[in-house]
C-alpha cells in the first residue's frame, strides 16, 4: 500500500515536470508563431490605410523652401493618397527638433516628414551632440527638390558683384556676416568651401530656417544672405534681394542672370536635397504604397509648374538610388566637418 501511494506521488510529481517544462517553453524569448488569422487581420488593416489625416513634419519654419515645397505638393498629394495631409512646421536645432520627433513616431504610416541634406547628417555625425538618431532611423520614401545654394545681398548693398564680396572678405578676414541654417547645413558648409577657397574667413551666423536668414539679412543684420535657389528666386526677381551667384554646375534655369562660383574660377558645387521619410519600422506594404502616390503626385505636371515658378527644381528619387544621394551626403558632412 506505501509503495503504491509512493509511486503515485511520483507520477504526479513528474507530470507538474513536464507541465513546467512545457510552460517555460511557451514563454521563452522564441517569437510566437504568428497564424493566417492574425496574418489576414494585419494585411486587411493596411490595406485600408490610410484611414484618417497623414501628419507631414516640416523641420523648418514657415515660408522657408522646404515648407514652401511641402505646401505646394499638398494637395497633389491628398488628391493620390485620398486623405488630407496636416503640415505641422518643428523649427530648430538645425532641423533636429523636427527629425527626432519623426524618428520617434508611431510607425504607422500616420506621421512622415521631410528630411533635407546635409542637414539631417550633421545632425548625428556631430560627436558632441551624442545623438542616438541616424540615418537608419529612418525610411526614406522619395526625393522632391534638388535646390542649389545660392548668394544674395540687400539690393542696397554696397556689394554689387560676387567679385565685389571676395575682395572685402579677403582683406577683411572675419569681418563679413553670412548667414547658415545651422551647423553642418548645406548653407554653413558652403560658407566654409568658399572661405577655404578665397584664403579668409566668414563670422558665420546659424539661424532657424531660410525665413528667418532671410529676415536677418533684409533688415540689416546679417551682411551676406546663403540660402538656396528656391528661397531667393521670387525676392530676387521683385527686387527685395539681389542674387550674386548661384553654387550649380550650370546657370540655373530660374535665374539665367546670374553666375556661377565656376564661372569666376571658383570649383564650388552646393545643394540641398528634400525629401520624404517615414520613421524606422514603418510596414513595407505602407512604404510602397506612399512611395506610389506621392511619386505621382511629385511628378504631375501642374506641381512641376508651380515648383518652378518658385524656382524649385523638381527631381524625383526613389529607392536605392535616394539611398545613394544620402550616403553620399553622408559622406561629403563627414569630409567637410571632419566628423
Amino acid at each position: 500500500m506505501l509503495k503504491l501511494k509512493r509511486f503515485k506521488i511520483m507520477a504526479i510529481l513528474l507530470a507538474m515536470m513536464v507541465i513546467f517544462t512545457f510552460t517555460l517553453v511557451g514563454c521563452s524569448g522564441q517569437e510566437k508563431p504568428v497564424s493566417e488569422s492574425e496574418k489576414g487581420k494585419s494585411e486587411q488593416a493596411n490595406s485600408k490605410y490610410p484611414e484618417g489625416p497623414i501628419t507631414v513634419i516640416v523641420s523648418y519654419a514657415a515660408g522657408g523652401g522646404t515648407d514652401v515645397g511641402a505646401r505646394i505638393l499638398q494637395p497633389f498629394a491628398e488628391k493620390e493618397l485620398g486623405t488630407s495631409l496636416v503640415i505641422v512646421n518643428k523649427p530648430g536645432g538645425g532641423g533636429w527638433v523636427g527629425w527626432s520627433e519623426l524618428a520617434k513616431a508611431k510607425p504607422d504610416g500616420y506621421t512622415i516628414g521631410f528630411i533635407n541634406t546635409p542637414n539631417l547628417m550633421a545632425g548625428y555625425l556631430d560627436p558632441k551632440l551624442k545623438r542616438k538618431e541616424n540615418l537608419n532611423s529612418f525610411i526614406p520614401i522619395i526625393n522632391q527638390v534638388t535646390d542649389y545654394g545660392a548668394i544674395a545681398v540687400r539690393p542696397d548693398s554696397k556689394f554689387k558683384t560676387i567679385q565685389d564680396v571676395i575682395k572685402y572678405a579677403k582683406e577683411n578676414p572675419g569681418k563679413l556676416s553670412v548667414t547658415s541654417t545651422g551647423y553642418g547645413s548645406d548653407d554653413h558648409i558652403a560658407a566654409l568651401k568658399l572661405a577655404e577657397a578665397i584664403g579668409s574667413k566668414f563670422e558665420i551666423i546659424h539661424l532657424n530656417g531660410a525665413a528667418d536668414s532671410r529676415a536677418q539679412v533684409l533688415g540689416g543684420h546679417v551682411d551676406i544672405l546663403f540660402a538656396n535657389v528656391g528661397e531667393v528666386t521670387t525676392l530676387h526677381k521683385e527686387g527685395q534681394l539681389r542674387v550674386l551667384a548661384v553654387m550649380s554646375e550650370k546657370r540655373s534655369e530660374f535665374l539665367p542672370d546670374v553666375p556661377t562660383l565656376k564661372e569666376i574660377g571658383y570649383d564650388i558645387v552646393s545643394a540641398s536635397a528634400r525629401g520624404i521619410a517615414a520613421p524606422a519600422g514603418t510596414p513595407q506594404e505602407i512604404i510602397d504604397f506612399l512611395q506610389d502616390k506621392l511619386e505621382k503626385a511629385i511628378k504631375n505636371p501642374e506641381h512641376i509648374k508651380k515648383m518652378a515658378q518658385q524656382g524649385l527644381a523638381v527631381i524625383p528619387i526613389k529607392g536605392d538610388e535616394y539611398m545613394k544621394l544620402l550616403k553620399k551626403d553622408e559622406a561629403d558632412v563627414k569630409k567637410y566637418m571632419g566628423w
